[in-house]
């Protein structure tokens, strides 16, 4: 008669674990399932869930996390920091619409979480910037927030066109060509020897006169040519 193979301990209980985890991410009867699946994509009984649940408490390492928590028996460490990170998110957060869903929360919660925010006034800006129809990537909108609005690439915020920018820049260099000037207005009022310098058009980039990021929109009204050195000086001001 065939032996019975009989799994070691360290199998059983990591079967045993992967059991208690399987049964609270992976079931969509769990009354939890439709406040995380605001947050978090995927489908449940595919184990979306539960793998993000160990993607957050791994910082990404889900295989290092699995092999060091082996021989536990008990699913409490993975669960409450999944419960903290959601219940940071909707502490700060009142919007729950699809921009939010499937964000990296794990990496947000680590980068942010010992920061003060007021709810109201991050609900008040999240709503002005979805509305904002120079913002082309609504989803990073959040973490823009979260970072005290600086690095204003995460929204794509809309550039000017080529028509806007050939026209400007004909405008500038006309006016700068009669008044003896370089057709970069920084340029023009410094005392180096660009203070005359013609730029060509590709020498040159476009720029908000007022940035968008204190109210300057992006259209031809508020839009200025500068040598790209100035531009790069400028950033956000």
């Amino acid at each position: 008669m065939a032996s019975r193979m009989v799994a070691s301990p360290s199998l059983r209980r990591k079967l045993a674990q992967t059991a208690k985890a399987r049964a609270v991410f992976s079931n969509t009867g769990n009354a939890n399932m439709n406040r995380w699946q605001t947050y978090v994509k995927g489908d449940p009984k595919r184990q979306a869930i539960l793998e993000t649940a160990l993607d957050w408490v791994s910082d990404g390492d889900i295989d290092g996390y699995m092999a060091m928590h082996r021989n536990d028996t008990s699913i409490d460490e993975l669960k409450n920091h999944f419960d903290t990170v959601i219940d940071w998110i909707d502490s700060i957060f009142e919007y729950t619409g699809s921009y939010v869903c499937g964000l990296d929360w794990g990496r947000l919660y680590r980068e942010y979480h010992t920061q003060a925010y007021d709810k109201d006034a991050v609900t008040k800006r999240v709503d002005e910037l979805l509305a904002d129809t120079q913002v082309n990537d609504k989803r990073g909108v959040f973490e823009y927030i979260l970072g005290g609005e600086q690095d204003t690439v995460l929204l794509n915020v809309r550039v000017f066109d080529e028509k806007t920018k050939k026209a400007v820049y004909d405008k500038q260099t006309k006016d700068a060509v009669a008044k003896d000037v370089s057709n970069c207005p920084f340029c023009a009022i410094g005392h180096s020897n660009n203070a005359k310098r013609i730029y060509k058009l590709n020498e040159m980039d476009t720029d908000h006169v007022t940035a968008w990021s204190k109210g300057g929109s992006t259209d031809i009204s508020n839009c200025q040519m500068l040598c790209k050195t100035h531009n790069k000086a400028k950033g956000n001001r």
